[in-house]
């Protein structure tokens, strides 16, 4: 690593753990050696070929008819080797809606494609890999769900879609709509916020979960999205945040001098992305944060695996720090937790 500022070598080439290949790509953030590094450019152009021929970018969105299955979505998309580097559930107005589906404007479906897409929340992701924007369309399958089941049954739409319309997912036809459609729902600078789409979040009768970055990095998103749906746990607004020092110390500061852990659960939080949840319950009703930290499982995996073996982290955690899971400790906590994610750092 060389600083260019300062025109010397800062550190030599070591082994650094928890950074990987898959890690590395723009806009990303990895931690070495307790430092927070953002990536912003390629070194030299033999490094931009290299990674860009493997780390293409596309565009995915879940669909209103399928966000009730978004864990076995996203379950599918991290099984089929494609890394989630952005991802927010937002609630499209009609004219973003419009806007993002300008080239149908016109057509006889249009405004019924408006009055679908507007329905209820959708997810929009941001997926790398290699030849991203073909190989997410074969992951779709065809448009059509009823045909995607004849001759692509392990597709998308033909485990999750319905019809022709409501076929569960969206995915870039080609690198420049790609492009265009990540910067929409991902913005790289401010931009109108009548165009921006906003979050679901409630800020209301709510708790807060995080999955945090070493079980992001294991692959575990879809897995515990399931887990959570399947207790009867509402997620009513989900986003993936890259936290630095400051904010992770900020948020954590109920826990300074209490736990021995504090230091490492800040750093934890700031080595990748994670993701942040609200947490709701139409079934749980006022005791939805209590059972929902009943169901997150003691602080300690190993204590967890004992007590709670179903408990998220009895299966995903692997120690004190690395416990996949931070849940808010009290029902009082929970919304001031999500209002700092959902609010504060929008």
């Amino acid at each position: 690593m060389y600083d260019l500022r300062a025109q010397r070598l800062f550190l030599k080439r070591i082994p650094v753990e928890g950074v990987e290949e898959r890690d590395l790509y723009l806009g990303n953030t990895i931690v070495v050696l307790s430092r927070q590094l953002k990536i912003t450019d390629y070194a030299d152009a033999f490094t931009r070929e290299q990674i860009t021929s493997k780390r293409q970018r596309t565009f995915a969105m879940v669909k209103p008819d399928a966000v009730h299955r978004l864990g076995e979505i996203v379950d599918v998309i991290q099984s089929r080797d494609f890394e989630i580097s952005q991802m927010k559930m937002v609630q499209l107005t009609r004219l973003q809606a419009a806007t993002f589906y300008r080239e149908h404007e016109g057509r006889p479906f249009f405004e019924s494609l408006l009055d679908y897409i507007t329905s209820g929340p959708v997810v929009a992701m941001e997926l790398i890999t290699t030849n991203a924007v073909k190989k997410w369309r074969a992951t779709l399958g065809p448009t059509d769900s009823q045909e995607a089941r004849s001759i692509a049954p392990e597709s998308i739409r033909a485990l999750f879609g319905k019809d022709k319309q409501l076929n569960a997912g969206h995915g870039s036809d080609s690198d420049i709509s790609a492009i265009r459609e990540i910067e929409f729902f991902f913005p790289s600078s401010k931009i109108n916020d009548d165009l921006l789409p906003q979050t679901t979040a409630k800020l209301a009768n709510n708790t807060c979960g995080i999955i945090k970055p070493h079980a992001v990095s294991k692959g575990h998103i879809g897995s515990i999205l399931k887990a959570i749906k399947e207790e009867e746990f509402d997620i009513s607004a989900l986003q993936i945040f890259r936290m630095d020092k400051v904010q992770s110390e900020e948020f954590l500061e109920v826990y300074k001098g209490v736990v021995s852990e504090y230091p490492g659960m800040v750093q934890q939080l700031m080595s990748g992305p994670l993701v942040a949840l609200e947490i709701t319950s139409g079934v749980h009703g006022p005791q939805t944060p209590i059972k929902f930290r009943e169901f997150v499982g003691p602080a300690d995996p190993e204590v967890a695996r004992e007590l709670r073996p179903n408990s998220l982290r009895a299966r995903f955690g692997e120690d004190i720090v690395k416990n996949a899971f931070h849940c808010s400790d009290l029902p009082d906590d929970g919304p001031l937790e999500v209002e700092y994610f959902f609010k504060i750092l929008q």
